[in-house]
């Protein structure tokens, strides 16, 4: 590890993702702390503090060292500057104290738990406006139905109005017919300073049409006449009418799943939903409660029902039976369980923690188990108290707590395997919640465009896209209704001592971390094996969890998928493979020079879509692969896809950072901002993966194979010779140095380094190189076939004299 100190902060901050997960309190034992028989410590039970996340300044290596030791829970984000180090961290009062005397200070303040509760609020009052004004079918009120025509062109222009228009979702649909031919368009939204105006419709027509239909998804109904608008329009034409903005707030798993089943049953041609075969463990939990106040008193009672049904019904009392000499017995009524405490010949309980817990599990069995504290010998002596359990989930009864089948939108006219496949998945850490936003805005633009934008039909007609906008749904519950700082999923794989429910917030598996390439359990670093509560926790063994099964699940039924988007949050990252590394820094297999070189390039078409929003750069310290520009982290599913499916997979990392322009700096955004700017980081996004489904066009119809040139070509020359290859387009070049025909199986032109063009070819003696080269789109250079005895490969000779 004495190697790893002299890498610079970004290379070495992968050592922060594997700490343990955040805690809700620190205790700090006391050379005055009673100790038990076992010579443990009697301390307070931890008390449940409030957190923020919070922006750390690491002033010197020997902090950054401190920090890695520490359960802290960290974010994907990390800069360095000025020789100082910043991350951003989820912390309690008790841990910013702790970090403090290890001169690890709080810079700023990004969340508090109070700014959540708005978050929550905010989003409660969307859902209220989204529920009261979707109550019933909607009214629908054509405002103007004009045509006009300027110098170049005859438009028809509409203006409609719903009485649902308030809410996002609610969709305005135009049809009319042109020489005997139906066509339709999508309305566009319009809303100012939070009043909803109108939506509206632009766009040119070959002849004007006698009247138009106005239908809204909620199945309201108008028709007007098309009249001649009187007034002179201005030169030129106006922009092109492509409809976007469908969403209005945060949406939990079920309010997704309801949109794509909404938009399944309204475009029944375009869209199905499919099921994923492995239900979630569902977003529920056992009943439980800790009886007593000290470390060695206590007793953690479990319910053997979940909360639901019926843990939560579950009742515990400790009684003292005020007689002398009383044994120790445990007796259930029903669904309370009644220990009455052993006591002396004063009449004082006697009973210790561990004497009541063995009776209650060999009493009340059949209802509860029962622990002592954290492992602690339970040597201290009990108190009479009473609990009633529970599992202590917040979410509303409409949530429901059984497994959850996890859906994919298969958005395609052909979807029958025929057409390259493209797939979007979000949320798999559930704390980011604008991610699924992204892939609902994604389907929304792809369904309501394709009537009548070209290019967007040509889209949806030629591929095959997939959409997930939930991998983690009971997670995304959790985060929603309980703790909006879960990252994992909600499955307890901790033992009795972690199983309290002072540890519910640390429960679960980091599902970015359960695949079975480059993972932890393979000795690459960025997640746990070991520690439950880790937040990069990775699970039992690889690919344990039912979310991770179905990503997996899916690219291996849908071969046809070529493309794949891993949306995450926040700070405005552009990645891909290799996405791990050993503890030696080495990473997984880089690409070769030239699939590194098509990531870069069509890296270039997806940032610029993103830009073209609200001008968002992704800076180019924050593009490129993983371990090059974040952290190493083990067993992710973007090189599951990539290293055992061969799909080009990327990683957004939504929530690019603001240039603060009076104290010059960028400010991170936040896992969960303000609606408003979650809603332009989605808008954005949406832009990028359109811009991925955009490459993945641009791929399938490219049959153009590439070519290249040897620099410098065959010839004489007198000494060594550095040989590098130009190429008309991003493409793998085979190659062989002794004579023998070039195949698949020959040595590939590498990289030359860490972010770095493609190596060159030492020649030092006289030599024939052979190659061929092979695009993403597996175009073979002069349609040279490796597998075959043809011989029209490229060829030079390099003489040394």
């Amino acid at each position: 590890m004495v190697k790893k100190k002299k890498q610079k902060w970004k290379r070495n901050f992968m050592a922060l993702t594997a700490i343990t997960g955040l805690g809700l309190s620190v205790i700090y034992p006391s050379l005055s702390t009673p100790a038990d028989a076992a010579g443990q410590p009697d301390l307070p039970l931890p008390k449940v503090e409030s957190y923020s996340i919070v922006q750390l300044e690491i002033p010197n290596q020997n902090a950054k060292e401190k920090l890695q030791e520490l359960g802290i829970d960290l974010t994907h984000r990390a800069e360095a500057h000025d020789g100082i180090f910043e991350v951003d961290a989820v912390v309690t009062p008790s841990e910013v104290a702790m970090l403090k005397t290890y001169g690890i200070k709080v810079k700023d303040t990004l969340m508090t738990e109070k700014e959540w509760n708005a978050r929550i609020a905010e989003r409660q009052s969307a859902m209220q406006l989204d529920s009261r004004v979707q109550a019933a079918e909607d009214s629908v009120k054509i405002l103007r139905a004009n045509h006009y025509t300027n110098q170049s062109e005859t438009f028809l222009y509409i203006e409609a109005k719903s009485s649902a228009g308030a809410a996002a979702s609610t969709s305005l649909t135009a049809t009319w017919t042109e020489d005997g031919v139906e066509k339709s368009a999508t309305l566009s939204r319009l809303v100012d300073a939070g009043e909803y105006l109108y939506h509206y419709l632009e766009l040119p027509v070959n002849k004007i049409p006698s009247s138009v239909k106005i239908t809204s998804n909620l199945g309201g109904t108008a028709t007007s006449a098309v009249t001649k608008w009187l007034g002179a329009d201005k030169p030129g034409n106006p922009k092109k009418h492509y409809v976007q903005d469908f969403i209005d707030h945060y949406m939990d798993p079920e309010e997704l799943y309801d949109r794509a089943q909404k938009l399944a049953k309204e475009f029944p041609d375009l869209v199905e939903i499919i099921n994923m075969p492995n239900k979630t463990n569902g977003y529920r939990r056992l009943a439980q409660a800790t009886l007593g106040t000290t470390t060695n008193t206590s007793v953690v009672i479990t319910s053997k029902a979940w909360g639901h049904q019926g843990g939560n019904d579950i009742s515990v009392e400790f009684k003292n039976p005020k007689a002398g000499n009383s044994p120790l017995n445990v007796s259930v009524e029903g669904k309370k369980v009644i220990v009455s405490l052993g006591t002396n010949g004063s009449g004082n309980p006697v009973s210790t923690a561990q004497q009541v817990a063995e009776t209650i599990n060999s009493k009340a069995g059949q209802l509860v188990s029962a622990t002592s504290y954290r492992g602690n010998s339970g040597s201290g002596i009990v108190e009479p108290t009473s609990a009633k359990l529970t599992d202590g989930l917040k979410a509303p009864e409409n949530v429901s707590r059984d497994p959850f089948t996890v859906k994919a939108i298969r958005i395609g006219k052909h979807r029958d395997g025929s057409k390259p496949g493209v797939l979007g998945y979000a949320q798999e850490h559930a704390r980011e919640w604008v991610t699924p936003l992204v892939t609902i805005e994604t389907a929304e633009r792809l369904l309501r465009n394709y009537a009548h934008d070209g290019e967007t039909k040509k889209l949806v007609d030629n591929l095959d896209i997939f959409l997930i906008p939930t991998v983690n749904p009971d997670g995304a519950n959790y985060s929603f209704y309980d703790y909006n700082m879960q990252r994992k999923n909600m499955t307890n794989y901790c033992g009795p001592d972690k199983s309290d429910p002072g540890n519910r917030n640390s429960w679960g598996v980091d599902l970015n971390r359960n695949h079975s390439v480059g993972s932890a359990f393979d000795g690459y670093i960025g997640a746990s094996t070991t520690n439950c509560t880790s937040t990069t926790y990775a699970g039992p063994s690889e690919t344990s969890e039912p979310e991770a099964k179905n990503i997996v699940w899916l690219a291996d039924q849908f071969p046809n998928i070529k493309f794949a988007m891993n949306i995450h949050s926040y700070g405005g990252y552009f990645m891909w493979s290799p996405g791990a590394y050993d503890a030696n820094r080495t990473t997984l297999p880089r690409p070769t020079a030239g699939q590194e070189a098509f990531y870069w390039a069509v890296s270039d078409t997806m940032l610029n879509e993103i830009q073209d929003y609200r001008g968002t750069v992704i800076l180019p310290s924050r593009t490129g692969p993983v371990p090059d520009v974040l952290y190493s982290a083990a067993g992710n599913s973007a090189d599951y896809l990539w290293y055992k499916k061969g799909i080009y997979a990327w990683d957004f990392e939504v929530g690019a950072d603001i240039w603060d322009k009076v104290e010059q700096q960028w400010k991170p955004v936040g896992f969960q901002p303000p609606f408003s700017e979650g809603h332009e980081e989605a808008m954005e996004f949406a832009n990028g993966l359109i811009g991925m489904i955009k490459v993945a066009y641009k791929n399938a119809k490219d049959h153009q194979p590439p070519s290249t040139k040897a620099v410098p070509g065959g010839g004489k020359f007198t000494g060594p010779v550095n040989v590098t290859f130009d190429t008309s387009e991003p493409a793998t070049i085979y190659y062989t140095l002794d004579g023998s025909r070039p195949t698949f199986e020959s040595k590939h032109l590498q990289l030359n380094g860490t972010r770095e063009g493609a190596e060159a070819l030492k020649i030092d003696k006289t030599t024939t190189i052979n190659w061929f080269a092979v695009d993403a789109a597996g175009n073979i250079e002069k349609n040279y076939n490796p597998l075959t005895s043809s011989k029209n490969f490229s060829s030079v000779m390099i003489t040394i004299k």
